[in-house]
């Protein structure tokens, strides 16, 4: 297909981070034909409209907590676009943080883990439904990055699609349309350091040693960037496949 006839798509992508941002998904959707709108959380979001319009909308991590309404309260704003997103049936991907946001929208609950923060690297153990999504793409062995103290249920309508040790619901899809990662597959190698800046106060009291996961990246983030590019792309494919990009 000649792109010369295909449209610029639109995605609008929620940050509440200015470090955590679309990481490794952002060069597949740039060479996917995407037009990519930040809007920084805290900021006014985009009109309800525009959010039901967009190709695809995407809501990353953040150090927040879902049930944290009475601090933040632009959270209400937040999960009001997701509702409409969600009405709309189109396409939405949810890290971290957002996927939270968006299985709380869906009916499920949002609690701290028990086990405390799961922060560093580990494969997921795939669900049989799991193998047999874009998410097999990452096979058995390629470890993604965890950083989260929070957990999410899996909403009725939805499918489990991932597991950790420490964290039984790691990831869930409904449908072609919607795909929610607690695990931070986006996560770019080149800017750990700025991620354990931005992190510091979390790391020093969960007592991450800082060495080891410098070492956890550069062992598997080549490896994880390359798996995490063929599983956004496959997701893509199917998730677009019902739409018209032609002019």
């Amino acid at each position: 297909m000649n792109d010369v006839n295909l449209r610029r798509k639109k995605a609008i992508v929620i940050r509440h981070l200015a470090f955590e941002d679309l990481g490794t998904l952002g060069p597949v959707l740039h060479n996917r034909n995407y037009e990519i709108r930040y809007v920084e959380a805290g900021d006014p979001f985009p009109a309800l409209p525009d959010v039901t319009q967009a190709d695809l909308v995407v809501i990353l991590g953040g150090p927040i907590s879902v049930y944290e309404l009475g601090r933040y309260p632009f959270l209400k704003d937040e999960m009001e676009l997701i509702h409409t997103r969600l009405l709309s049936r189109k396409p939405m991907i949810g890290i971290c943080l957002g996927a939270q946001l968006i299985a709380k929208q869906l009916g499920a609950e949002v609690l701290p883990m028990r086990q405390g923060k799961e922060i560093g690297f580990s494969p997921l153990k795939l669900t049989a439904e799991g193998r047999q999504s874009v998410l097999g793409l990452l096979g058995v062995d390629v470890p993604v990055l965890h950083w989260h103290g929070d957990q999410f249920s899996v909403p009725p309508q939805a499918t489990l699609l991932a597991a950790t040790t420490h964290c039984p619901q790691q990831a869930f899809s409904l449908g072609d349309s919607l795909l929610c990662l607690q695990c931070h597959l986006e996560f770019d190698a080149g800017v750990l350091e700025k991620w354990l800046i931005g992190h510091a106060c979390e790391l020093h009291m969960a007592d991450i040693n800082l060495h080891e996961l410098r070492g956890q990246t550069k062992l598997y983030g080549p490896t994880l960037a390359n798996a995490a590019s063929r599983v956004f792309n496959a997701w893509l494919d199917q998730a677009e496949k019902d739409l018209e990009w032609k002019i």
